[in-house]
């Protein structure tokens, strides 16, 4: 989606507002010219930067809260909840899938109120899902439904991408938008390897390949929430204070969904769930993959056998995030189509070698039976 850009005529005897943006009122700036490149160069760059780093912020707490059903769903079933493999995968679904259709309300809400503003309301909107994540899981008897629906409010933090994405196009200039995003981007999504990386060790379950034994006490989920909760509130608090919001900056939203029915953008859209639909979908989906299956953890209590979602479930998000910025300063030069056709041949090429390696591997022996285990203990 776009939107454009207004600007007021620039006077030639006005070197004032050549060099620094006018502002309207607090936090607004009238006189946005990236183009200009003295404009740029001595304030304009500088400006951009700061709600650069403070819009990555606010998009990677997004992206962890998203996430963080992804990974705490493979800790469930030995916190008391009883749920079968099916419901879990569910759980980490659902975010996804609300996450994926507030992007376009979230795209359109930055011309409507400004982007530091939306900054602020998503980033606030984000103890939502962390403070419903923290009750739920601190009560035995929470019913399968209500979990559903707490983790459907993790889906804003999805939504968080799409306004800070549309936010910070209007910050930069056209040679330098592709870096910018890029680099917006992977800060975002670093957002989910730091939550797979970092839950176990929060609540008390391991981690960091082996370096951390779990807890003595015994996990704690509810920990994560909190943490994440007020990072929430250090993220509207830093939109406040340091972020600005562009004057002139319109959306028609009649217009701007009038280009789904133009054939290119059909056809990005298809690529676009090759791309970052994998990216989004197997991250969320992996640590829950190979806790059921490539770990067995025969008497409780005892060291399990086969490979511990902890030490490698967040590979891949890092890897994903780590490629982001390079993606964008590479179709800067070469061209998106050129860098999406790549993308797609090492996608493919990768996805060969997982079936490969897939149909290697061991097969972990069967669970034990009650009577099984009975003997065993």
């Amino acid at each position: 989606m776009t939107a454009t850009q207004h600007q007021p005529p620039v006077s030639d005897t006005a070197s004032d507002t050549a060099s620094s943006p006018a502002p309207l009122r607090r936090r607004w700036i009238r006189d946005w010219r990236p183009e200009d490149e003295t404009f740029w160069s001595l304030t304009g760059a500088r400006v951009a930067r700061r709600n650069l780093a403070w819009s990555i912020f606010a998009e990677h707490l997004g992206f962890s809260v998203w996430l963080i059903w992804s990974v705490s769903s493979a800790f469930l079933v030995s916190q008391g909840f009883s749920f079968s493999p099916e419901q879990l995968f569910f759980l980490v679904a659902i975010p996804n899938l609300v996450g994926s259709l507030l992007r376009v309300p979230y795209t359109l809400a930055v011309p409507k109120f400004g982007g530091r503003n939306w900054t602020m309301v998503s980033a606030a909107l984000l103890l939502v899902p962390t403070l419903g994540f923290a009750y739920a899981v601190t009560q035995p008897g929470t019913p399968y439904w209500a979990f559903c629906l707490i983790a459907a409010t993790a889906g804003i933090g999805g939504g968080n991408f799409a306004s800070s994405m549309a936010n910070i196009n209007f910050f930069y200039p056209p040679d330098k938008k592709g870096a910018a995003l890029g680099l917006n981007a992977a800060g975002g999504n670093l957002g989910v390897a730091l939550i797979q990386f970092l839950l176990p060790v929060i609540v008390g379950g391991a981690g960091i390949f082996g370096l951390v034994k779990a807890s003595e006490g015994g996990i704690h989920l509810e920990r994560a929430a909190w943490l994440y909760a007020a990072l929430a509130i250090v993220a509207t608090l830093g939109a406040f204070f340091f972020m600005d919001n562009l004057e002139g900056v319109e959306s028609r939203p009649r217009e701007q969904l009038r280009v789904i029915t133009h054939r290119p953008i059909q056809v990005m859209s298809l690529l676009y769930i090759g791309t970052f639909g994998s990216f989004i979908g197997y991250s969320a989906a992996m640590p829950l993959l190979i806790k059921l299956n490539f770990w067995r953890q025969p008497v409780p209590g005892v060291e399990g056998i086969g490979i511990n979602f902890v030490f490698y479930a967040f590979l891949g998000a890092l890897v994903g995030s780590a490629a982001r910025p390079i993606g964008g300063r590479l179709a800067d030069r070469f061209g998106g189509a050129r860098v999406t056709l790549v993308a797609f041949v090492g996608i493919i090429a990768s996805t060969l070698l997982v079936l490969v390696t897939l149909s290697r591997l061991q097969t972990l022996p069967a669970p034990p039976t009650p009577d099984q285990l009975a003997k065993i203990s």
